[in-house]
């Protein structure tokens, strides 16, 4: 069975210090998989688009191995939580707050993410 490619103009916007900042297009997100986009400060953040199509960024950078890998990390939930596993070291990383579930003094940068 093929599926028609989702159509819309709508695009992924991150809320950065000096304003909204787009990302891409909504349709280029593939749900259940992350994507890395450069920022304008030249750095990276990992930006996700769960299966029921809530938006989540943070960080790009995994702070355990220094990579910039988050983004090709494998998603889950843990009690209800939407995270990302690093493909380096595998530790969990709230997709809400950044929190690191395995490591509780490690956190990562989120941004809010919109839609427009």
């Amino acid at each position: 069975m093929t599926l028609a490619p989702e159509t819309t103009d709508l695009k992924v916007q991150l809320q950065l210090a000096d304003g909204w900042f787009t990302v891409c297009d909504l349709n280029q997100l593939v749900p259940g998989r992350g994507v890395a986009a450069l920022l304008p400060d030249g750095s990276q953040v990992a930006v996700f688009r769960d299966r029921n199509g809530a938006l989540y960024a943070i960080d790009n950078r995994d702070p355990f191995g220094g990579a910039a890998v988050l983004s090709r990390g494998l998603t889950g939930t843990h009690q209800g939580r939407p995270f990302v596993a690093s493909p380096l070291l595998k530790q969990r990383f709230d997709l809400v707050s950044g929190q690191c579930l395995d490591d509780e003094s490690v956190r990562v940068a989120t941004y809010e993410v919109r839609t427009s």
